[in-house]
């Protein structure tokens, strides 16, 4: 094993004193790097619980998010995630802008699918008790603990109850058919819920177990069996594997949403955006502004008082 995943001594205290330990999960990319930066300061600022921050990137944006590592932030290259014959390439139908993945085992993939991957890989390499996934253009705003995530012995897993049986969801219902094939559930089993959502947490023996069931299923690696398809969803997966696989098995579900994202549109006036802030529930304690919209990362700064 990468000696850069040996569980660190508070790890190892936590565990004397069976307090979960808990780390963040940011998989990401170099035009993403200033958003990363923005999160990684506001996490250290407000957000307690966290025994280990890990940062997912391709090979290639290793050494700029070496910025980034600290004594509690690791940056861990894909390469020592994901299997050696899954190789990124320019692609040239995009006349070299963006990244495709290939092999002989895959659909070729993005990068947002490759995202996916890495983020259920960690789970094999890390050794702390809940991963909370965090993208990286999300940024803290309020004090949180991550004991928000963990109660009684359970991991809250975050899930929508029957919104896949309303109208405009198609996707999701196909992330969702897609999730039940990979882990092998009867296709008469149909799931109306939905599990995505940013700022979640999972268990991470239970991640591995998914993965082993996925390939005693299908008798492959995990990674081919999840990137035969171009639409997937790692949170669907896991949701399903633990509501139709383990029953719910050391898990509570919370549809409360941690945090107030703008998805889709365009890039936030200052007057918008600091009625987005206010707009924020009571349980939210973070803001995600989707990178691709645009928004400038300095002005998200001085909006929320860091620039």
């Amino acid at each position: 094993m990468n000696s850069r995943f040996v569980p660190s001594a508070d790890i190892a205290h936590d565990s004397l004193r069976q307090t979960p330990a808990a780390a963040v999960v940011t998989a990401s990319y170099a035009p993403d790097f200033e958003r990363c930066r923005l999160l990684c300061e506001t996490l250290d600022s407000h957000v307690s619980g966290v025994a280990h921050h890990y940062i997912l990137v391709e090979h290639r944006d290793v050494a700029l998010f070496r910025q980034l590592e600290n004594s509690r932030r690791t940056i861990v290259d894909e390469r020592d995630l994901l299997p050696h014959w899954l190789r990124a390439f320019d692609d040239p139908l995009s006349l070299f802008r963006r990244r495709i993945w290939l092999s002989l085992k895959t659909m070729p993939l993005r990068g947002w699918h490759v995202q996916q991957l890495r983020r259920i890989a960690i789970a094999a390499h890390a050794r702390e008790d809940v991963l909370i996934f965090c993208d990286s253009d999300v940024a803290f705003l309020k004090p949180f603990d991550t004991s928000a995530f963990w109660r009684d012995g359970k991991v809250r897993l975050f899930r929508r109850d029957e919104v896949l049986a309303g109208e405009g969801h198609e996707e999701h219902r196909i992330w969702s058919r897609n999730a039940g094939l990979t882990l092998g559930i009867d296709a008469s089993r149909v799931s109306r819920h939905d599990y995505i959502s940013t700022l979640i947490a999972w268990r991470r023996e239970t991640v591995t177990a998914m993965c082993a069931r996925i390939e005693k299923v299908h008798g492959r690696n995990w990674v081919e069996v999840v990137g035969s398809a171009r639409k997937f969803s790692e949170c669907m997966i896991y949701g399903r594997y633990v509501d139709d696989v383990l029953e719910g098995a050391g898990h509570f579900h919370g549809s409360e949403e941690f945090c107030r994202v703008h998805w889709t549109g365009e890039a936030l006036s200052d007057d918008e955006f600091r009625r987005f802030v206010a707009a924020m529930a009571p349980e939210q304690v973070a803001i995600g502004m989707q990178s691709f919209i645009g928004t400038d990362v300095g002005r998200i700064r001085r909006l929320i008082g860091l620039g």
